[in-house]
């Protein structure tokens, strides 16, 4: 039998994000008043959301799964193609109230709203791992160092951006491939995180995210538009704050499947911003030598990917989601759902590209 207790501890993210119904915002202020318990979660689960300076705003909550979804995150093609076990059960909806709106950061411009937004799903979900912080999410981390893992990730845009980033030194040579040293680096963060508690590298997530949403250039379009190299790509600043927040979504999406919960896509304009970033890093992989073909994604516009000088041998058509999934990793050329007319070994050309960007 539920209590009011067990409903009220239900509700807590929503009321850290000011998501909640009017009854249920009735219900739980009074509960609190009364429940040491709850009230220092509430405090807890509150100052995550404040430390990202967050307001709400309209958004999704988690739902079902979308048809043809690819399974477990995938690790390296050596590694089975399941990350893990899963929750037990179908996904559910338990903190859909907590998404019912997303966070976001205020004043940030339209190139960091994507990464606002996802940071502050994933700080929605997160209560949610209370108690399983072990369970295993994609290649061989768990929970705990999947959002270590994000410390690592945001971190060289935030010391590129002069953000204070209080942690153990890299030991990594200035000259190393960058993949490499990405991987050493997770490597060092994982290790340092499991040392201390998972509120605290939560904490130190939250710290970091807060401050790139804080930074100038998150603010002002002008201040981003300086080109940085970053992950072995040179790109605006403007960009690599659109690749944090498509990085951010991925790995949400990986902890909520993890956890037996269903990760909404980012809202329709984010997704449009990541798209086309994502077809411009794919026309560049590609090159001009490549076979031409014309692309396009379900209700967006279309791209003719490959040479420009010889005709289109191919046509594609993917669904918006299930590309960034398949550049994300999360998809094989083989599984994403596609339309596709002409040439096979074209389209399976753009595919396969398309997949060997993931280094997430």
């Amino acid at each position: 039998m539920t209590t009011e207790h067990d409903a009220v501890r239900d509700l807590l993210a929503a009321w850290a994000l000011g998501a909640l119904e009017p009854a249920d915002e009735r219900t739980t202020t009074a509960h609190l008043a009364d429940c040491a318990v709850c009230a220092d979660e509430a405090r807890r689960l509150r100052t995550v959301v404040r430390a990202l300076d967050g307001s709400p705003a309209d958004g999704t909550a988690f739902d079902e799964p979308r048809p043809g979804r690819p399974g477990p995150p995938k690790a390296p093609p050596a590694e089975p193609a399941s990350a893990g076990p899963r929750a037990d059960g179908p996904p559910t909806a338990v903190p859909a109230r907590a998404l019912r709106r997303r966070s976001a950061a205020p004043a940030v411009a339209a190139h960091a709203a994507p990464y606002a937004a996802a940071v502050a799903g994933l700080s929605g979900l997160l209560p949610e791992a209370e108690g399983r912080w072990t369970t295993p999410v994609v290649h061989d981390w768990d929970v705990h160092a999947t959002v270590a893992h994000l410390i690592a990730a945001d971190e060289p845009l935030a010391t590129r951006l002069g953000i204070d980033t209080p942690r153990p030194l890299s030991g990594i040579e200035a000259d190393a491939d960058w993949d490499a040293a990405w991987n050493r680096r997770t490597g060092e963060l994982i290790a340092h995180e499991h040392g201390r508690t998972p509120a605290e590298t939560v904490a130190a997530w939250s710290a970091q995210a807060g401050a790139l949403l804080a930074a100038p250039e998150a603010r002002d379009p002008q201040a981003a538009a300086r080109a940085v190299t970053l992950m072995g790509m040179r790109l605006p600043v403007a960009d690599h704050f659109l690749v944090r927040g498509f990085e951010t979504w991925i790995h949400t999406d990986d902890l909520g499947r993890a956890l037996g919960l269903t990760v909404p896509p980012p809202p329709e304009e984010h997704l449009r911003r990541l798209v086309r970033l994502a077809v411009r890093v794919l026309g560049a992989a590609l090159g001009p030598g490549a076979p031409a073909v014309l692309f396009s994604v379900t209700g967006g516009p279309e791209w003719v990917l490959g040479s420009d000088a010889e005709p289109v041998r191919a046509e594609l058509a993917l669904d918006p989601v299930d590309f960034c999934l398949l550049v994300g990793g999360r998809y094989t050329p083989p599984e994403v759902p596609r339309g596709a007319t002409g040439d096979e070994s074209a389209v399976r050309n753009v595919l396969e590209r398309a997949a060997s960007l993931a280094w997430l």
